[in-house]
Protein backbone atom coordinates (compact mmCIF):
# COMPACT_ATOMS: atom_id res chain seq x y z
CA UNK A 1 0.00 0.00 0.00
CA UNK A 2 2.90 2.51 0.60
CA UNK A 3 4.45 1.94 -2.53
CA UNK A 4 1.00 2.60 -4.51
CA UNK A 5 1.40 5.69 -2.59
CA UNK A 6 4.37 6.77 -3.28
CA UNK A 7 3.88 6.39 -7.07
CA UNK A 8 1.15 7.96 -7.63
CA UNK A 9 2.88 11.15 -5.76
CA UNK A 10 5.61 10.70 -8.61
CA UNK A 11 2.77 10.50 -10.96
CA UNK A 12 1.05 13.98 -9.64
CA UNK A 13 4.43 15.96 -9.68
CA UNK A 14 5.39 14.66 -13.11
CA UNK A 15 1.76 16.56 -14.22
CA UNK A 16 2.45 19.68 -12.49
CA UNK A 17 5.98 19.45 -13.78
CA UNK A 18 3.89 19.22 -17.84
CA UNK A 19 1.34 21.95 -17.02
CA UNK A 20 4.35 24.66 -15.65
CA UNK A 21 6.19 23.57 -18.90
CA UNK A 22 3.22 24.07 -20.97
CA UNK A 23 2.34 27.80 -19.54
CA UNK A 24 5.62 28.73 -19.91
CA UNK A 25 5.57 27.85 -23.67
CA UNK A 26 2.59 29.89 -23.31
CA UNK A 27 3.65 32.86 -22.12
CA UNK A 28 7.04 33.11 -24.05
CA UNK A 29 5.01 32.52 -27.32
CA UNK A 30 2.60 35.23 -26.11
CA UNK A 31 5.71 38.10 -25.58
CA UNK A 32 6.93 36.68 -28.92
CA UNK A 33 3.74 37.25 -30.71
CA UNK A 34 3.23 41.03 -28.83
CA UNK A 35 6.65 41.88 -29.74
CA UNK A 36 6.35 40.84 -33.14
CA UNK A 37 2.75 43.78 -33.63
CA UNK A 38 4.82 45.97 -31.91
CA UNK A 39 7.65 45.72 -33.99
CA UNK A 40 4.72 45.83 -37.38
CA UNK A 41 3.00 49.30 -35.61
CA UNK A 42 6.60 51.04 -35.76
CA UNK A 43 7.21 50.35 -38.76
CA UNK A 44 3.84 51.16 -40.14
CA UNK A 45 4.24 54.41 -38.22
CA UNK A 46 7.98 55.19 -39.93
CA UNK A 47 6.38 54.61 -43.25
CA UNK A 48 3.39 57.53 -42.64
CA UNK A 49 5.89 59.56 -41.21
CA UNK A 50 8.25 59.46 -44.46
CA UNK A 51 5.09 59.83 -46.35
CA UNK A 52 4.54 62.72 -44.42
CA UNK A 53 7.98 64.13 -45.20
CA UNK A 54 7.50 64.02 -49.06
CA UNK A 55 3.99 65.37 -48.94
CA UNK A 56 4.76 67.80 -46.86
CA UNK A 57 3.45 70.92 -49.09
CA UNK A 58 0.17 69.17 -49.09
CA UNK A 59 -1.99 69.53 -45.18
CA UNK A 60 -2.95 66.66 -43.50
CA UNK A 61 -5.17 65.33 -40.78
CA UNK A 62 -7.09 67.80 -38.86
CA UNK A 63 -5.34 70.31 -40.02
CA UNK A 64 -6.92 69.47 -43.63
CA UNK A 65 -10.50 69.86 -42.41
CA UNK A 66 -9.30 73.27 -40.65
CA UNK A 67 -8.26 73.89 -44.26
CA UNK A 68 -11.59 72.72 -45.60
CA UNK A 69 -13.94 74.26 -43.37
CA UNK A 70 -12.15 77.61 -43.96
CA UNK A 71 -12.19 77.59 -47.33
CA UNK A 72 -15.94 76.71 -46.83
CA UNK A 73 -16.27 79.72 -44.92
CA UNK A 74 -14.16 82.11 -47.42
CA UNK A 75 -16.73 80.82 -50.03
CA UNK A 76 -19.62 81.82 -48.09
CA UNK A 77 -18.94 85.40 -47.20
CA UNK A 78 -18.21 85.85 -50.96
CA UNK A 79 -20.91 84.14 -52.17
CA UNK A 80 -23.02 86.89 -49.71
CA UNK A 81 -21.41 89.81 -51.30
CA UNK A 82 -23.97 91.30 -54.03
CA UNK A 83 -22.03 92.97 -57.18
CA UNK A 84 -23.74 92.25 -60.40
CA UNK A 85 -26.81 94.07 -61.58
CA UNK A 86 -27.64 96.37 -58.75
CA UNK A 87 -28.55 99.78 -58.18
CA UNK A 88 -25.42 101.24 -56.04
CA UNK A 89 -27.53 102.99 -53.58
CA UNK A 90 -29.84 100.41 -52.57
CA UNK A 91 -28.24 96.95 -53.50
CA UNK A 92 -31.68 96.37 -55.34
CA UNK A 93 -31.37 93.89 -58.07
CA UNK A 94 -32.09 96.46 -61.29
CA UNK A 95 -35.35 95.17 -63.66
CA UNK A 96 -37.98 97.29 -65.03
CA UNK A 97 -39.09 98.32 -61.36
CA UNK A 98 -36.02 98.97 -60.28
CA UNK A 99 -33.71 102.18 -62.04
CA UNK A 100 -29.65 102.70 -61.84
CA UNK A 101 -30.32 106.53 -62.44
CA UNK A 102 -28.04 108.93 -61.09
CA UNK A 103 -28.97 109.88 -57.86
CA UNK A 104 -31.25 113.32 -57.12
CA UNK A 105 -30.58 114.11 -53.81
CA UNK A 106 -33.30 116.49 -52.28
CA UNK A 107 -33.64 118.72 -49.02
CA UNK A 108 -36.54 117.74 -46.84
CA UNK A 109 -37.74 119.78 -43.77
CA UNK A 110 -38.46 117.99 -40.31
CA UNK A 111 -40.14 120.92 -38.42
CA UNK A 112 -42.94 119.41 -36.64
CA UNK A 113 -45.49 121.66 -38.42
CA UNK A 114 -44.19 120.01 -42.01
CA UNK A 115 -45.06 116.18 -41.23
CA UNK A 116 -46.31 114.19 -41.94
CA UNK A 117 -43.87 113.52 -44.99
CA UNK A 118 -44.17 112.42 -48.91
CA UNK A 119 -42.24 110.45 -50.84
CA UNK A 120 -39.67 109.49 -47.74
CA UNK A 121 -40.82 105.64 -48.55
CA UNK A 122 -39.04 105.64 -51.88
CA UNK A 123 -35.77 107.26 -51.07
CA UNK A 124 -32.61 105.07 -51.45
CA UNK A 125 -30.83 106.74 -48.67
CA UNK A 126 -31.59 109.69 -46.15
CA UNK A 127 -29.23 111.69 -44.25
CA UNK A 128 -30.24 113.28 -40.93
CA UNK A 129 -28.62 115.85 -39.01
CA UNK A 130 -29.54 119.34 -37.30
CA UNK A 131 -29.90 122.49 -38.88
CA UNK A 132 -30.86 126.19 -36.89
CA UNK A 133 -32.40 125.72 -33.72
CA UNK A 134 -32.04 122.40 -33.07
CA UNK A 135 -34.37 121.43 -35.94
CA UNK A 136 -33.61 118.77 -38.25
CA UNK A 137 -33.26 118.37 -42.33
CA UNK A 138 -32.92 115.44 -44.54
CA UNK A 139 -31.33 115.02 -47.62
CA UNK A 140 -33.24 112.38 -49.43
CA UNK A 141 -31.44 109.93 -52.09
CA UNK A 142 -33.71 108.70 -54.90
CA UNK A 143 -32.23 106.72 -57.46
CA UNK A 144 -33.98 103.21 -57.62
CA UNK A 145 -37.29 104.30 -57.39
CA UNK A 146 -39.48 107.63 -58.88
CA UNK A 147 -41.31 109.73 -56.53
CA UNK A 148 -44.69 111.70 -57.38
CA UNK A 149 -44.56 113.83 -53.96
CA UNK A 150 -41.76 114.64 -52.16
CA UNK A 151 -41.88 117.35 -49.46
CA UNK A 152 -41.74 119.52 -47.61
CA UNK A 153 -38.76 120.97 -49.38
CA UNK A 154 -36.67 122.50 -47.50
CA UNK A 155 -33.43 125.36 -48.10
CA UNK A 156 -29.97 124.50 -49.00
CA UNK A 157 -26.69 124.58 -46.25
CA UNK A 158 -23.28 124.33 -46.96
CA UNK A 159 -23.15 121.26 -45.07
CA UNK A 160 -25.73 119.71 -46.22
CA UNK A 161 -24.39 120.27 -49.95
CA UNK A 162 -21.06 119.00 -48.69
CA UNK A 163 -22.50 115.64 -47.99
CA UNK A 164 -24.79 115.37 -50.75
CA UNK A 165 -21.86 116.43 -53.02
CA UNK A 166 -20.00 112.77 -52.29
CA UNK A 167 -22.86 111.16 -54.22
CA UNK A 168 -22.40 113.26 -57.05
CA UNK A 169 -25.98 113.78 -57.38
CA UNK A 170 -28.13 116.17 -58.96
CA UNK A 171 -28.99 118.01 -55.73
CA UNK A 172 -32.26 119.99 -55.03
CA UNK A 173 -33.37 122.69 -52.78
CA UNK A 174 -36.04 125.75 -52.01
CA UNK A 175 -33.66 128.24 -52.02
CA UNK A 176 -30.92 129.43 -49.42
CA UNK A 177 -28.67 132.25 -48.27
CA UNK A 178 -25.93 134.20 -50.58
CA UNK A 179 -23.19 132.67 -48.79
CA UNK A 180 -24.55 128.66 -49.29
CA UNK A 181 -24.96 129.77 -52.84
CA UNK A 182 -21.21 130.82 -53.58
CA UNK A 183 -20.16 127.87 -51.54
CA UNK A 184 -22.46 125.50 -53.65
CA UNK A 185 -21.15 126.85 -56.60
CA UNK A 186 -17.99 126.27 -55.99
CA UNK A 187 -18.28 122.37 -55.09
CA UNK A 188 -18.90 121.54 -59.21
CA UNK A 189 -22.30 119.70 -58.64
CA UNK A 190 -25.43 119.81 -60.65
CA UNK A 191 -27.84 121.66 -58.65
CA UNK A 192 -31.65 123.15 -59.01
CA UNK A 193 -33.05 125.94 -56.79
CA UNK A 194 -36.78 125.24 -57.25
CA UNK A 195 -37.40 128.56 -55.48
CA UNK A 196 -35.46 131.22 -57.44
CA UNK A 197 -33.04 131.55 -60.76
CA UNK A 198 -30.86 134.42 -59.23
CA UNK A 199 -27.96 131.98 -57.94
CA UNK A 200 -28.18 128.11 -60.06
CA UNK A 201 -30.18 126.69 -62.18
CA UNK A 202 -33.76 126.98 -61.65
CA UNK A 203 -36.25 123.14 -61.98
CA UNK A 204 -40.11 124.32 -62.44
CA UNK A 205 -40.37 120.75 -61.21
CA UNK A 206 -41.85 121.95 -57.64
CA UNK A 207 -45.17 123.40 -56.32
CA UNK A 208 -46.82 125.21 -53.58
CA UNK A 209 -49.35 123.36 -51.61
CA UNK A 210 -50.98 125.50 -49.17
CA UNK A 211 -53.69 122.84 -47.88
CA UNK A 212 -50.85 121.20 -46.01
CA UNK A 213 -49.60 123.87 -43.88
CA UNK A 214 -50.35 127.03 -42.92
CA UNK A 215 -47.30 128.41 -42.96
CA UNK A 216 -45.86 129.28 -46.29
CA UNK A 217 -41.99 127.51 -45.74
CA UNK A 218 -43.91 123.83 -44.84
CA UNK A 219 -45.78 123.76 -48.19
CA UNK A 220 -42.66 123.17 -50.65
CA UNK A 221 -42.66 120.39 -52.71
CA UNK A 222 -41.49 118.73 -55.73
CA UNK A 223 -41.19 115.55 -58.10
CA UNK A 224 -38.57 113.18 -59.64
CA UNK A 225 -40.02 113.16 -62.85
CA UNK A 226 -39.80 117.05 -63.64
CA UNK A 227 -36.37 117.39 -61.81
CA UNK A 228 -35.18 114.63 -64.55
CA UNK A 229 -36.98 116.92 -67.54
CA UNK A 230 -35.06 120.07 -66.51
CA UNK A 231 -31.64 118.06 -66.01
CA UNK A 232 -31.88 116.95 -69.67
CA UNK A 233 -32.58 120.49 -70.77
CA UNK A 234 -29.89 121.44 -68.68
CA UNK A 235 -27.37 118.83 -70.04
CA UNK A 236 -27.26 117.14 -66.49
CA UNK A 237 -26.47 113.60 -67.45
CA UNK A 238 -29.19 111.06 -65.73
CA UNK A 239 -26.52 108.33 -65.45
CA UNK A 240 -23.75 107.94 -63.18
CA UNK A 241 -23.23 108.87 -59.45
CA UNK A 242 -20.69 107.06 -56.65
CA UNK A 243 -21.99 105.57 -53.54
CA UNK A 244 -20.44 104.45 -50.28
CA UNK A 245 -22.68 101.68 -50.06
CA UNK A 246 -21.28 97.82 -50.51
CA UNK A 247 -24.49 94.97 -50.07
CA UNK A 248 -25.06 91.81 -49.58
CA UNK A 249 -27.45 89.03 -48.51
CA UNK A 250 -29.49 89.61 -45.39
CA UNK A 251 -28.44 87.05 -42.30
CA UNK A 252 -30.36 83.80 -41.54
CA UNK A 253 -32.95 84.36 -38.94
CA UNK A 254 -30.87 82.22 -36.68
CA UNK A 255 -28.15 84.37 -36.67
CA UNK A 256 -29.95 87.89 -36.14
CA UNK A 257 -29.28 89.93 -33.37
CA UNK A 258 -31.61 90.94 -30.64
CA UNK A 259 -30.65 94.51 -30.84
CA UNK A 260 -34.27 95.50 -30.39
CA UNK A 261 -34.57 99.41 -30.45
CA UNK A 262 -32.17 102.45 -31.41
CA UNK A 263 -32.90 105.86 -30.37
CA UNK A 264 -31.39 109.03 -31.33
CA UNK A 265 -31.07 112.06 -29.95
CA UNK A 266 -30.54 115.15 -31.96
CA UNK A 267 -31.29 117.96 -30.02
CA UNK A 268 -35.20 117.91 -28.21
CA UNK A 269 -38.00 114.97 -28.32
CA UNK A 270 -39.50 116.51 -31.07
CA UNK A 271 -36.53 115.12 -33.18
CA UNK A 272 -36.12 112.03 -31.71
CA UNK A 273 -35.29 109.31 -34.18
CA UNK A 274 -36.34 106.05 -33.26
CA UNK A 275 -35.68 102.66 -35.16
CA UNK A 276 -37.74 99.15 -33.68
CA UNK A 277 -36.33 96.03 -35.10
CA UNK A 278 -38.37 93.33 -36.76
CA UNK A 279 -36.57 90.05 -36.70
CA UNK A 280 -39.22 88.73 -38.42
CA UNK A 281 -39.06 90.83 -41.51
CA UNK A 282 -35.49 92.11 -40.52
CA UNK A 283 -36.54 95.45 -41.12
CA UNK A 284 -36.27 98.49 -38.79
CA UNK A 285 -39.54 100.54 -38.33
CA UNK A 286 -39.00 104.52 -38.06
CA UNK A 287 -40.24 106.31 -35.19
CA UNK A 288 -40.54 110.19 -34.58
CA UNK A 289 -41.10 112.00 -31.63
CA UNK A 290 -41.99 109.13 -30.13
CA UNK A 291 -44.88 107.99 -33.08
CA UNK A 292 -44.70 105.76 -35.73
CA UNK A 293 -43.00 107.95 -38.93
CA UNK A 294 -45.60 107.55 -41.70
CA UNK A 295 -45.71 108.70 -45.57
CA UNK A 296 -48.17 111.10 -45.76
CA UNK A 297 -49.77 109.90 -48.87
CA UNK A 298 -50.27 106.21 -48.17
CA UNK A 299 -50.06 106.21 -44.23
CA UNK A 300 -47.19 103.58 -44.60
CA UNK A 301 -44.96 103.54 -41.72
CA UNK A 302 -41.45 104.15 -42.51
CA UNK A 303 -39.11 100.98 -42.30
CA UNK A 304 -35.37 101.03 -42.89
CA UNK A 305 -33.15 97.51 -43.96
CA UNK A 306 -29.50 99.43 -42.54
CA UNK A 307 -29.64 102.42 -39.88
CA UNK A 308 -25.92 104.08 -39.55
CA UNK A 309 -24.90 106.61 -36.55
CA UNK A 310 -21.75 108.64 -37.24
CA UNK A 311 -20.15 111.28 -34.66
CA UNK A 312 -18.46 114.19 -35.94
CA UNK A 313 -17.88 117.69 -34.95
CA UNK A 314 -20.88 119.74 -34.66
CA UNK A 315 -20.85 123.28 -34.06
CA UNK A 316 -23.23 126.11 -33.74
CA UNK A 317 -25.06 129.10 -33.82
CA UNK A 318 -21.69 130.41 -35.70
CA UNK A 319 -23.20 133.26 -36.63
CA UNK A 320 -26.35 135.68 -35.94
CA UNK A 321 -28.68 133.81 -38.27
CA UNK A 322 -27.84 130.21 -36.10
CA UNK A 323 -26.12 128.32 -38.75
CA UNK A 324 -24.47 125.57 -37.87
CA UNK A 325 -20.98 123.72 -38.51
CA UNK A 326 -20.79 119.77 -39.38
CA UNK A 327 -17.88 118.20 -40.04
CA UNK A 328 -18.20 115.46 -43.32
CA UNK A 329 -14.53 115.14 -43.75
CA UNK A 330 -11.68 113.49 -42.49
CA UNK A 331 -9.24 110.31 -41.22
CA UNK A 332 -10.89 107.52 -39.76
CA UNK A 333 -9.45 108.40 -36.30
CA UNK A 334 -11.71 111.03 -36.33
CA UNK A 335 -14.59 109.62 -37.06
CA UNK A 336 -16.22 106.81 -35.06
CA UNK A 337 -19.69 105.21 -36.85
CA UNK A 338 -21.93 102.91 -35.36
CA UNK A 339 -23.73 100.13 -37.76
CA UNK A 340 -26.83 98.45 -37.28
CA UNK A 341 -28.42 95.53 -39.36
CA UNK A 342 -29.51 92.07 -38.62
CA UNK A 343 -30.88 93.14 -34.88
CA UNK A 344 -26.83 93.91 -34.56
CA UNK A 345 -24.40 96.42 -34.55
CA UNK A 346 -20.73 97.08 -35.36
CA UNK A 347 -18.85 99.44 -34.17
CA UNK A 348 -16.40 101.15 -36.92
CA UNK A 349 -15.31 104.15 -38.68
CA UNK A 350 -15.45 106.29 -41.11
CA UNK A 351 -13.95 108.79 -43.60
CA UNK A 352 -13.60 110.66 -46.49
CA UNK A 353 -10.58 112.84 -47.43
CA UNK A 354 -12.93 115.44 -49.53
CA UNK A 355 -16.21 116.78 -50.12
CA UNK A 356 -16.15 115.38 -53.71
CA UNK A 357 -15.26 111.92 -52.51
CA UNK A 358 -18.02 109.04 -51.24
CA UNK A 359 -18.01 108.46 -47.55
CA UNK A 360 -15.81 105.27 -46.43
CA UNK A 361 -17.67 103.06 -43.98
CA UNK A 362 -15.25 100.14 -42.13
CA UNK A 363 -15.44 98.09 -38.73
CA UNK A 364 -12.66 98.54 -36.69
CA UNK A 365 -10.11 95.94 -38.36
CA UNK A 366 -10.43 98.43 -41.61
CA UNK A 367 -12.44 96.02 -43.30
CA UNK A 368 -15.15 97.15 -45.43
CA UNK A 369 -18.76 97.35 -44.37
CA UNK A 370 -21.05 95.26 -46.70
CA UNK A 371 -25.20 96.69 -45.71
CA UNK A 372 -28.16 94.85 -46.30
CA UNK A 373 -30.00 95.47 -49.80
CA UNK A 374 -32.97 98.27 -49.53
CA UNK A 375 -33.14 101.77 -47.81
CA UNK A 376 -30.36 103.34 -45.17
CA UNK A 377 -31.15 105.95 -42.59
CA UNK A 378 -28.08 107.87 -41.57
CA UNK A 379 -27.99 109.59 -38.14
CA UNK A 380 -25.24 112.85 -37.86
CA UNK A 381 -24.55 113.28 -34.22
CA UNK A 382 -21.46 115.07 -32.08
CA UNK A 383 -21.69 112.76 -29.38
CA UNK A 384 -22.21 108.89 -28.41
CA UNK A 385 -24.45 110.09 -25.46
CA UNK A 386 -27.22 111.15 -28.09
CA UNK A 387 -26.67 107.55 -29.01
CA UNK A 388 -28.80 104.71 -26.92
CA UNK A 389 -29.88 100.84 -27.95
Amino acid sequence: MAQNGVIKLKAVKLNLLRVLSLAAAIFFIFVFIADLSGCRSTDVSASESIGTVQEEPATTGLDEKEAIEAGSAATTEKEDIITDNINIFSGLEISDKVNSARPIAIMVQNNPKARPHSGLIYADMIFEMVAEGGVTRFITVFSSYDAEIIGPVRSARIYFAEIARSLDPIFTFWGSYPGAYDAIKKMDMDVFDANSTAYVNYTSAGWRDPGRSNELEHTAFIDTYGIKKDAEKFGYSLEGGQSPMAFKLDSPEVERGSITEINVNFSSESYGAGFKYDKNTNKYLKWLAGSPHTDYETGQQLSLNNVIVLITDIEGPIDQSGHMFVRNTGTYDEGEAYYFMDGNVTEGTWARQSIFEPFEFKDLKGEQIFFNRGQTWICIIQSINRLNY
